[in-house]
């Protein structure tokens, strides 16, 4: 069975969804069978692997709809991770959730007839603490979350934390917290280091290494449908995400 991976951080601007295309392309690179789910109707996982979410007439909304099987959206790629795209619609997903009994399995019972062909599923949650994020949580097999290291940046992290034990509670006990992994980590100031010692001391959450570092690469290599691996493949950013990678496995 596939690892599943939920990246989940209810603040937006904290690179989760660059940490999501850039892993799953990093353990690509070593041989793993990758799918990545975009969950977030903004859908900027789908635009920053080269796929416009304006062309597709079908996407991980009409999934969990039911109206059509996984397989059917799956946009495959021969040398990268494949997608379960997204698309605005998945704005009304919420609604339609709350209206369903058990809206919390929803993703789960989507994934399960890809799973066989999987090593990783990493699921990119929108920035919110809604039924899409505990849909994200509940098919999980473990959980990672993307802090910025700025003091604002980690105030949310223990109602991100109360949301994680009521899925654990709930609907999937197994759910594992794999950490904390700092972003946009600039290791030069002060306030940085300060920032993760007070993540680790408060919710006694493990911080992965490496920090992942600042860097304007990141924000171009979406442009042109890529990951910072194909971009700038010998950059500290992307070396930082291919030691990540290997780590985990």
């Amino acid at each position: 069975m596939p690892r599943t991976l939920a990246v989940a951080n209810q603040k937006g601007g904290v690179a989760k969804t660059t940490t999501v295309a850039t892993l799953g392309a990093a353990l690509a690179e070593l041989g793993q069978r990758v799918l990545l789910v975009d969950l977030d109707p903004q859908a900027c996982l789908t635009f920053s692997v080269g796929v416009d979410p304006e062309d597709l007439e079908k996407s991980i909304h009409h999934v969990m709809l039911g109206g059509v099987t996984a397989q059917e959206v799956l946009i495959e790629f021969e040398d990268a991770p494949d997608l379960l795209p997204a698309t605005i619609e998945l704005a009304t997903m919420e609604v339609r959730l709350a209206q369903e009994g058990g809206p919390e399995q929803v993703l789960r019972t989507a994934l399960r007839p890809l799973r066989a062909s999987y090593d990783w599923i990493i699921v990119d949650c929108p920035p919110t603490l809604g039924l899409l994020t505990v849909n994200g949580l509940s098919a999980a097999s473990d959980v990672l979350i993307p802090l910025q290291c700025e003091t604002l940046a980690h105030r949310g992290v223990g109602q991100l934390l109360d949301t994680i034990h009521d899925v654990q509670v709930l609907t999937n006990p197994a759910l594992h917290v794999l950490g904390v992994l700092p972003t946009l980590y600039d290791g030069r100031t002060i306030h940085a280091r300060a920032v993760l010692d007070t993540i680790a001391d408060t919710y006694s959450l493990d911080v992965l290494e490496p920090a992942i570092p600042k860097s304007i690469r990141f924000a171009e290599a979406p442009a042109i449908g890529e990951t910072i691996l194909r971009t700038a493949p010998t950059s500290p950013g992307a070396k930082a995400y291919r030691a990540l990678a290997g780590a985990l496995l």
